[in-house]
């Protein structure tokens, strides 16, 4: 067994941007290397258990916050560029894939990080062994409206940095689960607003997520929650028979919620993920 708390560090982007990484070591050598990428309001301290239980299963495993949310506290709510965000991805990849080029890697994307997953498979197929979307937001339910558009797209260019709410403000989104809507309500770090510049970055991923289908390769599992109020199931799935893969898989819980973290038996998922990256990697 491995310790309950991961290992916490800081790892520089190449822009110098400081970025806090949470890391679950394994005992002994890893069977591979998981690399999660959280959603736009959450972080990698929402994902205790999944890092817990991939690292006992022998899977190092990786939450970077992405920049300006969770624990980095720099520019918070911000991005240079889309382009930024996904150089982030790669570079981290890159810089571990050159520590033991040999070792593959699993990239997961959760909720709005299945964006920059997706596109970093497709992009990068020498640094993503295999793909895992876990009720990705390519297809999201819960979006701004119109005139906030408007207010956000005049803002990018005249005010790049002005901060406009999330339109995910009420716990019951993420889980039915009343200790999980708790800890999502008073969580310190979770991300609540973001600059006019991440919201158009968001934007921006959107026209290269719908491109991108034909570039990944990689095997892909999805994972749906039946009772998800933030992504639309049926879009999501289509989408994902797009991909080039040929090995797709899909797993659905029709009791399930848009964080699996929190739902009644979060290890449900993480054996699942697990068994699907052994399969996929061929590494038992």
């Amino acid at each position: 067994m491995t310790d309950n708390q991961p290992e916490i560090a800081t790892w520089t982007a190449g822009d110098g941007y400081p970025i806090h990484v949470a890391r679950w070591p394994t005992i002994g050598p890893p069977r591979a290397r998981v690399v999660v990428l959280h959603g736009v309001q959450s972080h990698g301290g929402w994902y205790h258990n999944l890092g817990r239980t991939l690292a006992e299963a022998g899977f190092e495993a990786h939450f970077p916050d992405r920049r300006g949310s969770g624990a980095n506290r720099l520019d918070r709510g911000d991005t240079p560029s889309m382009a930024r965000l996904l150089d982030d991805v790669a570079e981290y990849l890159a810089e571990w894939k050159a520590k033991i080029p040999a070792a593959p890697i699993a990239l997961v994307g959760i909720s709005w990080g299945g964006k920059l997953a997706v596109i970093t498979a497709g992009r990068r197929p020498d640094l993503v062994d295999a793909l895992a979307l876990i009720c990705p937001g390519l297809h999201p339910r819960v979006d701004v409206t119109r005139g906030e558009r408007l207010r956000i797209a005049l803002a990018y260019f005249f005010q790049p940095k002005k901060t406009f709410s999330i339109p995910l403000s009420d716990p019951a989104l993420f889980t039915a689960s009343h200790a999980g809507q708790e800890f999502i309500a008073n969580d310190p770090l979770g991300l609540r607003a973001a600059t006019a510049r991440l919201l158009a970055a968001s934007r921006f991923i959107d026209r290269v997520v719908r491109r991108i289908p034909p570039k990944v390769h990689q095997p892909c599992l999805l994972m749906l929650a039946g009772q998800d109020r933030i992504v639309d199931n049926a879009k999501t799935l289509a989408y994902f028979e797009t991909l080039a893969s040929t090995r797709r898989e899909v797993i659905n819980y029709p009791e399930g919620h848009h964080t699996f973290e929190f739902d009644a038996d979060p290890s449900r998922y993480a054996h699942d993920l697990i068994d699907w990256i052994g399969r996929a990697l061929n590494r038992g």
